[in-house]
């Protein structure tokens, strides 16, 4: 009861805030950078600290370690004309943290065991919302829990919105079991990244820098690819946006689209500068040969189209935490926010000396606004005049991973995607399946098994659905043709059995690009469309059960990883049984 006490008088307050909010806007407006202020492509392109999680013992086979990494509040410093801005930032201590965080590197079948340590203040340092499902301490402090994003582990160590702690772990959520998190990196070779995922703030915690690259290499499977390696050709790129205010804080709109029903919660947020290792629009020189840059789309809501100005081409390896079967070359790659683009980049056929990384995704996507000069470039390379002997390949053959089998399917299940608006038509909300995250679990499946999923998009927003433990294929996205009719009807009844969905499900057929019809832990559902997928609750490379119990509390989750949507609140509860 005292929880809803101090949700209420929190909500007095900031309804009583809310015109000195709005009268302040204009104000806070002006004090914003304009981008154009900014020169680019001056800071050099940053490469993340590196954390091993195994130590080699003394007969030469690694062990386990055991990690402490904290959160801490410190200054950092995003771009040469920008005075240093607060941010919040992992790291084995304040001084060497960093945003992004370092990028954890573990070995396959190595157990990697980090306690997670909350050291930030009591204060926020970015406005947030008590009137969406928060977490909210009894006393003071920033709520904080780490989810690592394509991991295979157990409930225990997901990172569950409720099992959020305090600095010194003096609170703790409802679901809160442990302070060190076990990974026991048994799941195929890939890229990974960790992040904030406290319930309700997971835009603003990660907003102030809670950011970082994972990755779980096998030497036996990817050595005899020869792909590019080694810190100076094996890069993770982790980009995302932000605005500033001319004292280099982050900015972020303290006045909601609703405020006399938010206060402050918009439903994407949209940054001005784009920022690639914790530097805007950076610049890194490159030799005539062969990189592997890991690009992480760690943005709120913006979606990235990249191409490059001067026509050099991607070489896919890998989507997500999975490599493909074969490489598949492309001219630009659109990526939603969480989603890894696993890319090859052949800088010996550039027929100049500069390649610039740019974007052209409308924001928010596929209908939003269109990029303009700052948001439309990402980040710059100079490229080396002199040829040189390039030792790495890209292979005709990756790694193949078993077909999507759909006769394997335990159940069908639907899942609708809902977005409900004010009386001024401004959203207020975002369901999965007409539900909140707070009502009883309704996906429950089967620990080994796998499940038709079918995606129904009754919003106008593309939504980057990520399912927990989850791998998952596209079989299929198809157009629903009278769409509002066929909207009315599951506005009414939550059934797409009932709103017969067969009758509108047979529009115009979208064909997932080559390097995305592998296994993915994420993927773009597209408006008005319903994209089947199978979900596969076991490892694609082994038949070996879990080493850990997947049916235990507090269980995962699955939702939109627009993080505006998933705070309020795109997110469902998904329990396996046994």
């Amino acid at each position: 009861m005292a929880i809803v006490e101090r949700v209420l008088i929190l909500y007095l307050m900031f309804l009583a805030a809310a015109r000195v909010m709005i009268s302040s806007a204009a104000r806070t407006e002006e004090r914003l950078i304009n981008p154009s202020q900014l020169e680019m492509f001056v800071d050099e392109l940053p490469d993340m600290p590196k954390i091993k999680c195994f130590e080699d013992a003394a007969n030469g086979a690694p062990k386990p370690k055991k990690l402490k990494i904290g959160m801490f509040k410190k200054k950092w410093k995003f771009h040469r004309d920008l005075p240093p801005t607060p941010v919040y930032a992992y790291g084995t201590s304040k001084y060497t943290a960093t945003v992004p965080g370092p990028t954890i590197e573990a070995l396959h079948g190595i157990d990697t065991y980090v306690t997670w340590q909350n050291h930030l203040p009591s204060k926020h340092i970015l406005p947030w919302d008590p009137t969406i499902p928060t977490a909210i301490p009894r006393k003071m402090g920033i709520p904080t829990v780490v989810h690592l994003h394509g991991g295979i582990d157990e409930p225990e160590s997901d990172g569950n919105s409720n099992s959020w702690f305090t600095a010194g772990f003096k609170e703790k959520g409802p679901t809160w079991t442990k302070k060190t998190y076990h990974y026991h990196n048994m799941q195929q070779p890939g890229n990974l990244w960790y992040h904030d995922h406290a319930m309700g703030l997971t835009r603003i915690n990660l907003l102030a820098g809670l950011v970082g690259a994972y990755i779980v290499r096998h030497h036996d499977v990817e050595t005899p690819l020869r792909l590019p390696s080694g810190d100076e050709f094996d890069r993770p790129l982790v980009v995302f946006d932000r605005s500033f205010r001319t004292d280099g804080s982050i900015y972020m709109n303290s006045t909601g689209n609703n405020p006399s029903i938010h206060p402050q919660w918009q439903p994407e947020y949209f940054g001005d500068a784009i920022i690639v290792n914790g530097k805007a629009w950076p610049r890194m020189t490159v030799r005539r040969r062969k990189y592997r840059f890991r690009i992480i789309n760690a943005s709120n809501a913006r979606f990235y189209r990249f191409f490059f100005t001067n026509g050099l081409r991607f070489i896919h390896v890998a989507a997500d935490s999975v490599y493909l079967g074969r490489p598949v070359v492309t001219n630009e790659t659109l990526l939603a926010p969480s989603e890894i683009a696993d890319v090859v980049i052949d800088f010996s056929e550039s027929k100049s000396d500069v390649a610039i990384l740019a974007n052209d995704a409308p924001y928010p996507y596929p209908s939003g606004d269109p990029v303009n000069d700052a948001n439309g470039k990402v980040m710059k390379f100079i490229i080396k005049k002199n040829h040189e002997l390039d030792t790495w390949r890209v292979p005709e053959k990756l790694i193949k991973y078993p077909s999507p089998d759909l006769s394997s399917a335990s159940r069908t299940r639907y899942i609708a995607m809902y977005e409900y608006t004010s009386d001024i038509d401004e959203p207020t909300h975002l369901f999965i399946n007409g539900k909140s995250y707070e009502e009883p679990v309704t996906e429950t499946p089967k620990a080994g098994t796998s499940e038709v999923w079918n995606v129904i998009n009754l919003t106008e927003d593309n939504h980057p659905l990520h399912i927990h433990l989850g791998l998952f294929v596209v079989l299929d996205q198809r157009e629903l043709v009278k769409l509002d009719e066929f909207k009315a009807c599951m506005t009414k009844y939550n059934d797409a059995i009932k709103c017969h969905i067969s009758k509108y499900a047979r529009g115009k057929k979208l064909e997932a690009s080559e390097h995305e019809k592998g296994w993915k832990n994420v993927y773009k559902m597209t408006p008005g469309y319903v994209t089947k997928i199978l979900v596969r609750f076991s490892y694609i490379h082994s038949n070996a059960s879990y080493p850990f119990d997947p049916t235990a509390e507090p269980g995962y989750v699955y939702h939109c990883h627009v993080l505006d949507h998933e705070d309020n609140v795109m997110m469902r509860p998904l329990k396996l049984i046994k």
